[in-house]
């Protein structure tokens, strides 16, 4: 069963385009990137899929220097498919196990421009920083994340739902049946999070317990690619550096955690790994004084984010039945997994075609300490976001950052309905991917 995806559109319209060039589809293990090649590939007449990890002896294909036309010709022979351009696809999956397969992608742009080849690799991340030169200009990039809320509601066939959402303002709320109604799913979308297979799961059985199973293989799976990220750094290393994540989610990182086992260096290595693998995404401070909001940022002050809700809660032991019971979602911030949810959300509604950073502001002074959970640049605005559990909470930092960077309204994301009060807009948790609308 296959659910459908926002960048299905996006691989239609470069399947349609003239000029195409080669893709690859970069993004964690089991995000759903093979399945949304698959899908496409059935708008073709003929469709080819290599695996050059399972496949070793494909590899030659491309590490034997031969041209485009005899990799063709070979690969047409090998799979007793046709080869034809327009109507043909050609997918290489977990490319990275070759990397002169990589570095062919620009040959095929540059000799058989009107063929569809699309690549894919659960580590190509790994693959592509020891290339020096990475082909620019003559292969694009589409970036996959887990499934966003707007394409878990698809999944749960809420289409009218959705509609009703997409059209919602902070001057035109929502009816309080559609308000109560998505409070609900974003609960359980928390829970499950957006990895295919427990979304799917879901989807298929409505059985939560079932869907704790499938996130606890995940979890186990992402643990045993660790030994594959590079050689010379032990996986109980990335291990104790992965958990630590977990575990300070929503706060600055700190590399003095409690039983640290690792010097700094070693701490920076393995993130920089995981971050490499799609697994966590940083947060940095930015003095937002002016854009882009990446011209001014301290690395020092890191928050860092685990790419799913679902693997988190899992990996931290949140009780999913107080979350699914309990009338207000204070109770679900144990962990911060409100703040980790409208992060990803941001990241799920950029465009799929760059690879986004996300920031968000702290001030250390003494008595006059405060920090806005995200700040997003909307054209020439920037705007503070603050991110609230339930319905209620002050806003001390959030008009403090207004008056100190002389903005005109920032936004808060809670359990409310759409609203708005002085300078301050309010968005449901569940409406991130309105802030884009």
């Amino acid at each position: 069963m296959y659910l459908e995806r926002e960048i299905d559109k996006e691989l239609f319209i470069w399947k349609e385009s003239n000029g195409r060039k080669p893709l690859i589809l970069r993004g964690a293990r089991q995000v759903g990137k093979s399945s949304a090649v698959r899908n496409i590939g059935t708008k073709f007449k003929y469709f080819i899929e290599i695996n050059l990890d399972e496949s070793a002896h494909l590899r030659s294909l491309f590490e034997n220097e031969m041209t485009v036309a005899e990799i063709i010709e070979q690969l047409s022979v090998i799979t007793q498919t046709p080869i034809i351009p327009g109507e043909t696809l050609i997918f290489i999956d977990e490319i990275q196990a070759c990397i002169p397969a990589i570095s062919a992608l620009r040959y095929f742009y540059e000799n058989s421009p009107d063929l569809h080849v699309i690549a894919a690799g659960s580590l190509v991340e790994f693959a592509l920083s020891e290339i020096p030169s990475f082909a620019v200009g003559r292969i694009r990039s589409m970036f996959m994340y887990p499934f966003s809320f707007e394409e878990f509601l698809l999944a749960n066939k809420e289409k009218g739902l959705l509609n009703a959402l997409n059209i919602a303002t902070t001057k035109k709320p929502l009816a309080d049946i559609f308000h109560e109604k998505l409070k609900k799913y974003l609960k359980k979308f928390l829970i499950i999070g957006g990895m295919p297979e427990a979304v799917r799961t879901y989807v298929s059985t409505g059985n939560l317990l079932e869907v704790q199973r499938v996130l606890d293989d995940l979890v186990l799976s992402i643990q045993v690619d660790f030994s594959k990220y590079k050689n010379r750094v032990p996986a109980l290393r990335i291990k104790e550096v992965f958990n630590t994540v977990v575990q300070q989610a929503g706060c600055k990182f700190s590399y003095s955690y409690p039983n640290a086992t690792l010097t700094n260096i070693q701490i920076k290595e393995a993130l920089l790994l995981l971050e490499m693998a799609g697994l966590l995404y940083s947060v940095t401070h930015s003095a937002c004084n002016g854009i882009p909001l990446g011209a001014e940022i301290n690395t020092k002050k890191r928050k860092i984010l685990l790419f799913d809700t679902g693997i988190y809660q899992r990996i931290l032991g949140l009780d999913i039945a107080i979350l699914l019971l309990e009338n207000d979602v204070n109770i679900i911030n144990k962990g911060n997994i409100s703040e980790l949810f409208v992060g990803l959300e941001l990241l799920k509604n950029t465009s799929c075609y760059e690879k986004h950073d996300l920031y968000y502001w702290q001030r250390d002074k003494k008595n006059s300490q405060a920090e806005v959970d995200y700040v997003i640049q909307q054209q020439e605005k920037i705007i503070p976001l603050e991110v609230k559990a339930g319905t209620k909470g002050s806003m001390q930092s959030m008009y403090l950052f207004l008056q100190e960077k002389k903005k005109d309204f920032g936004i808060r994301l809670s359990m409310e309905n759409f609203s708005e009060i002085e300078k301050v807009k309010i968005y449901p948790l569940y409406a991130v991917r309105n802030l884009f609308l």
